[in-house]
């Protein structure tokens, strides 16, 4: 792990994808970037963003030809530091985005206060995810886990995560002050940065869903709804649906990493099947303390 601009990056996974990134990327105003700190729900919101964008060319309802039956929607809605800028993966080759189809829908996990000066410049619009605390740190824990498992190392242990997590070394992190960026940017500017709630988006899906179509400038028609499109994207894209496809079982991605390891649950309060309540009261203070006049509550 090391430190930069105040944040925790694992060069491990990412070489020095975030540097490039801020070398090299040029951000366009038609450019969508769907952000989170990793464990948010990512994975879910990629694959209802490449749902909506693209639902004139792949219908929701052609499940035999739909791409998210043949790919990972990681692979769908690639990472900017984590594929496209990665040296690991991409050698010493800097890659021209301009060749994706406009507009580009692109993958973040970075904190907006190091993304590249073109983001803000351009216009850019950003839809950022956030979860509760809680759930975050116990899904975090059995991805790293999983990661570790796959590299030939042992499992670390939650109360050895929680207590790195207390103190902001986590990926991206720290979590609260990677949220409180988007946050504020929300506030500042809610035509460029659409901020949603994982927990919210679970309760209420087709609302979340109209919200990020129009923002996203393609906005369901009143034929669309009446015709049960914004379910059919819901369905296509729900956790049953995508955990169980051939592709997230036993595909792989990038680093011959499982597929499967993006899929473990996806419920709300799991957490407290993981953690003791001293944990729980433990990162509500912090929490509480971090967000103390932001206006923000998870």
């Amino acid at each position: 792990m090391y430190q930069y601009q105040g944040f925790w990056y694992n060069c491990g996974i990412l070489g020095v994808g975030p540097l490039a990134v801020q070398d090299h990327f040029k951000a366009l105003p038609c450019d969508i970037l769907i952000a989170s700190i990793p464990k948010c729900g990512s994975t879910w919101l990629k694959s209802l963003a490449f749902s909506v964008m693209n639902r004139r060319s792949h219908p929701p309802t052609q499940h035999q030809q739909h791409p998210l039956l043949s790919f990972n929607s990681h692979d769908l809605v690639p990472g900017l530091e984590t594929k496209l800028y990665n040296n690991n993966f991409n050698g010493n080759r800097i890659p021209n985005p301009d060749i994706l189809p406009s507009p580009r829908l692109l993958g973040t996990h970075m904190p907006y206060t190091s993304l590249p000066q073109s983001v803000t410049l351009s216009g850019s619009r950003i839809v950022y995810i956030c979860r509760n605390t809680k759930d975050n740190l116990v899904s975090w824990w059995h991805f790293l886990n999983k990661i570790r498992m796959n590299v030939s190392l042992e499992p670390m242990k939650l109360e050895e995560v929680f207590e790195m997590f207390c103190e902001g070394v986590s990926a991206f992190g720290p979590f609260w002050d990677h949220v409180l960026g988007y946050w504020k940017f929300s506030l500042e500017r809610p035509q460029n940065v659409l901020f949603l709630k994982y927990d919210e988006m679970v309760t209420e899906p087709s609302l979340h869903l109209k919200r990020i179509a129009e923002f996203m400038g393609c906005p369901f028609s009143s034929m669309e709804e009446k015709e049960g499109v914004v379910d059919q994207i819901i369905k296509l894209c729900s956790f049953e649906n995508l955990s169980n496809l051939a592709v997230n079982k036993i595909g792989t991605g990038d680093n011959d990493f499982p597929n499967s390891g993006f899929f473990r649950q996806g419920k709300v309060g799991d957490s407290a099947n993981y953690l003791s309540p001293e944990m729980m009261e433990k990162l509500d203070c912090i929490t509480k303390q971090k967000f103390h006049g932001s206006s923000l509550t998870l």
